[in-house]
């Protein structure tokens, strides 16, 4: 095979090969796959990439979520060793601020043990470097088997559980069929429908012909994996991302580049591929694995639980001049018709350990 054969060669000949592949493999492989694939290639994170997170928007976020980790770790019983990880750091930014806001409480830093787990080369490259100055260095994890549990876990997911890709079933006059990608006879790749009989969890709610519903598998492994965790170590695990907070049909299945949407078969691999999560089945996958968990806030009403407008307001005392691009950076956090809104928080935590911080009013 030619080294320089680019990704959507490759997956059109497995495709013709070995038949059409379903939305999750695709985008997995669109993501992960070694020599081709977003994450391990090439990551483009802020204004001048392809997408922008809550951390690259306004310190005040990082700032926040360390207070958080702060709080529970107070309500944890301040122990003298606990492990503060983080899924999908991005480029350390999230963490680096979330660092420096936890200098305030004593004690803290000197019991935390710093882990992170990212599967990209290139965005460990840039954790690595934004971490490079902070009060802790990182060591880093491929996944959450590898987390010692022998002391309390406080563990940060921002933007993960959107990686994580679903199958897409839709609705048709004639029953159920998945939609997966297939291949011309001129090599493009194409959506097509593969009519199945069973062997899928059909929605408990009604959607009409031509409707899609979206099952993710790697979610709700996740959501059962972050309660075992918890469960044996005790702890919390704060979920922060897009998505739906009650079960719905929709097809999320997005690609960006340079912010702006793209059609997701194109270039394979150098666009961001994203789905919704789904929160309600990570959240009932966790519960069956013995965890206990929130319900779902939006992002907006969770960062002002914490308490951003105030952060807002004492950044702007110190730097009357910024505070323009503060208000600005406030109003894309936690308006509805921003961030605020379509963005969800929730926590899986050890049964019966706390009361996780920001659902306690």
């Amino acid at each position: 095979m030619n080294d320089v054969e680019t990704l959507k060669t490759r997956l059109a000949r497995e495709i013709a090969l070995t038949g059409p592949m379903t939305v999750a493999d695709y985008v997995t492989r669109c993501l992960h796959d070694p020599k081709g694939g977003y994450y391990a290639s090439r990551p483009a994170l802020g204004e001048g990439g392809d997408f922008i997170t809550a951390p690259l928007i306004s310190q005040m976020f990082g700032e926040l979520i360390g207070l958080w980790a702060v709080e529970t770790w107070n309500r944890l019983g301040a122990p003298e060793r606990f492990r503060l990880v983080e899924v999908g750091p991005g480029d350390g930014t999230l963490m680096s601020d979330a660092l420096r806001a936890a200098r305030l409480a004593p004690g803290f830093l000197e019991a935390c043990d710093l882990i992170l787990i990212e599967p990209s080369a290139p965005l460990r490259d840039l954790q690595a470097k934004a971490l490079a100055g902070a009060d802790l260095s990182p060591r880093w994890v491929r996944d959450l088997t590898r987390i010692e549990t022998d002391a309390p876990v406080i563990l940060i997911a921002n933007e993960v559980l959107d990686c994580l890709p679903a199958r897409q079933f839709v609705r048709t006059e004639g029953g159920w069929a998945e939609r997966r990608i297939g291949v011309t006879d001129d090599n493009d790749l194409i959506f097509g429908l593969t009519a199945i009989s069973g062997g899928f969890e059909k929605p408990d709610f009604d959607i009409d012909p031509g409707g899609t519903f979206e099952i993710s598998e790697q979610q709700a492994i996740f959501g059962r994996d972050l309660a075992l965790l918890m469960k044996a170590a005790s702890g919390a695990a704060l979920l922060i991302d897009y998505g739906r907070a009650r079960p719905e049909a929709g097809d999320t299945l997005q690609a960006l580049r340079r912010h702006q949407k793209v059609d997701p078969l194109e270039s394979p691999g150098e666009a961001d591929l994203t789905q919704w999560a789904d929160f309600p089945r990570v959240l009932e996958a966790a519960v069956r694995a013995g965890a206990d968990v929130t319900g779902c806030l939006t992002q907006g009403e969770f960062l002002r639980r914490l308490g951003i407008e105030a952060r807002a307001e004492r950044l702007k005392s110190g730097r009357p001049d910024a505070a323009p691009v503060i208000d600005r950076q406030l109003n894309r956090l936690t308006a509805e018709d921003q961030m605020g809104s379509l963005f969800k928080a929730a926590a899986i935590f050890s049964p019966r350990a706390l009361i996780v911080p920001g659902w306690d009013l």
